[in-house]
């Protein structure tokens, strides 16, 4: 059974892809988005619980959150999770729901991001690289055990790196727009 698998490695490279992308949604960039506050967390009825699974998060003007608890009892904690979450958030309470309005981002807090953005993408090419390489060493042990041909691993080997060429290229792309996106140009 040879080693290398084609459809194994575009899937992993693709999902290298899609961790970039998720990790730059989270990036603030001065615009409401519901994912802003995916990673906080809620101490309620015992358990700290994703904000998701207590609130409905929404973003009905460009510069503004809306977070509506579903159980009256939760609006405090809820409202203090949000603050204590290091976003920079300030809600303000209107019965069960809180308005979190979207403070404008500093010239050195865009840089910040710009260079978050840059090193999420770095990460997403070193993911993709170690990819090939698993590819790379594949073909040759297929090609020791006598699986396939010295042709036969130099034509998949040329397949691996443009689809690797590929996969950076998907990747710089989204890291470009994201910047292009937060330093507002």
């Amino acid at each position: 059974m040879p080693q290398y698998n084609k459809a194994d490695l575009e899937r992993r490279m693709a999902g290298a892809v899609e961790a970039l992308k998720g990790d730059l949604s989270g990036l603030r960039t001065g615009r409401a988005n519901a994912s802003l506050l995916d990673p906080v967390t809620v101490e309620v009825y015992g358990a700290h619980m994703p904000l998701n699974q207590v609130a409905t998060v929404s973003a009905p003007e460009p510069r503004l959150l809306s977070v509506q608890v579903w159980d009256k009892s939760n609006v405090g904690p809820v409202d203090k999770a949000i603050r204590s979450a290091g976003l920079g958030l300030n809600p303000i309470m209107d019965g069960q729901t809180l308005r979190l309005p979207i403070p404008d981002l500093t010239e050195e807090r865009r840089k910040d991001l710009a260079k978050l953005a840059s090193q999420y993408a770095e990460k997403a090419r070193v993911a993709a690289r170690n990819v090939r390489r698993d590819g790379m060493d594949n073909l040759k042990t297929d090609e020791k055990k006598g699986e396939i041909s010295e042709d036969e691993r130099k034509r998949f080997e040329v397949e691996v790196q443009k689809l690797t060429d590929a996969t950076v290229a998907d990747i710089d792309a989204a890291a470009a727009a994201k910047e292009k996106e937060i330093l507002g140009q």
